[in-house]
């Protein structure tokens, strides 16, 4: 073997490593933190897109290549990088949820209560499972033994517990509310913020209520899941870090304006957190005090959850603006301009960007190769 084919030999695996292999559940992993270590140009560029015939609410998902997001059309879409798409299906009514991507199949609600499971491949129903009211939320999961255990919100008040394999109701956990956002994973648990003000702390064997701890108001977004805490907002301004293990609110930033609220669900990357709020805010939280270690404020309403690419901050406007930031300083680096009002969150790919808009598009930025 030459030493030049034992470099590239070498520099191939170090290319493996750090590969990004997916984007496969909504904030890119089961805590929900949203962060990558992965690099993004110094300017997107719109390298493809694909046109739906209604609002984009859902955030796209992501695997080998290929992209998986429902629209507000009742379709949900298969795709390609290139916007060529691979095949939709028909789910009968609007799609808000982002889906997941687990064991070949594809998983996601409707805004009738459908929870859908089809196969990655060709988009065939696998089976579907039925709640009272509309899905919003992305699932989350758990493999328990031989068995993966799905778990999603319905604004039916329930968290469903379900079985992969055969869409089987393992358990329902019953909150005072409506449920808004997905749950993160802790252990063999799952975390979900609820319309009652309550951060609760659930079984994903069984169901039942590990841990319930007080908040204040009702929480609209999902939380994001570090160590033994968990951090998130609620719709009267205040932000929260929550020791999971102790039941206890450690630190809350409190909003002035409390009329303006925490939708967006946090991104968090070593010590500092990351969302945007009602108040055109862009924040950045130190995780272990809680004090602010930068504000930006921005074009508009933020709805839209960020997520951090290595050293950076994506974030969207519901005017339509894309908006990459300094992780430590906020300083603004560079802006893209969609147009349409963003409330789909990002995914991160391979240095795209993927992300839906309210002109039924999902657009594929990066940087174009010449």
């Amino acid at each position: 073997m030459t030493r030049f084919t034992l470099v590239l030999i070498l520099n191939l695996l170090v290319v493996a490593a750090v590969a990004q292999p997916a984007w496969s559940i909504f904030r890119g992993n089961q805590q929900l933190t949203a962060s990558v270590d992965a690099r993004l140009p110094q300017q997107l560029q719109l390298l493809a897109s694909f046109q739906t015939e209604d609002d984009i609410k859902a955030s796209p998902v992501v695997l080998g290549g290929i992209i998986y997001c429902g629209s507000t059309d009742g379709f949900f879409y298969a795709f390609d990088l290139n916007g060529q798409l691979k095949w939709k299906f028909d789910a009968g009514n609007s799609i808000e949820a982002p889906a997941i991507l687990l064991d070949g199949k594809v998983i996601f609600g409707s805004l009738d209560g459908w929870l859908f499971c089809l196969n990655e491949a060709d988009g065939k129903v696998v089976w579907k499972y039925k709640t009272d009211n509309q899905i919003i939320g992305s699932a989350n999961w758990y493999k328990h033994g031989e068995q993966s255990i799905l778990a999603v919100g319905s604004y039916d008040y329930y968290l469903h517990g379900v079985n992969l394999a055969d869409g089987a109701r393992r358990w329902k956990y019953e909150s005072d509310n409506f449920i808004n956002g997905a749950p993160g994973l802790y252990k063999n648990a799952v975390v979900f913020g609820g319309c009652d003000g309550f951060l609760h702390l659930v079984s994903l064997q069984t169901g039942k209520l590990v841990r319930k701890i007080e908040l204040a108001t009702y929480v609209a977004s999902s939380p994001a899941i570090v160590g033994q805490e968990a951090y998130i907002g609620d719709y009267e301004g205040r932000f929260f870090a929550v020791n999971l293990e102790q039941g206890k609110v450690r630190w809350t930033y409190d909003n002035p304006d409390k009329n303006l609220a925490f939708i967006a669900s946090p991104a968090v990357a070593d010590d500092f957190i990351v969302l945007g709020n009602e108040d055109r805010q862009l924040y950045c939280f130190n995780r272990q005090t809680g004090d602010l270690a930068w504000t930006k404020r921005l074009s508009n309403r933020v709805n839209a959850s960020s997520v951090i690419v290595g050293d950076k901050v994506v974030t969207a406007t519901m005017d339509g603006l894309l908006y990459v930031h300094c992780l430590e300083t906020g300083e603004e680096l560079s802006t893209y301009e969609i147009g349409g009002q963003i409330v789909s969150s990002p995914a991160v790919y391979d240095g795209k960007i993927i992300i839906g808009a309210n002109d039924g598009r999902i657009y594929i930025l990066g940087k174009k190769v010449l």
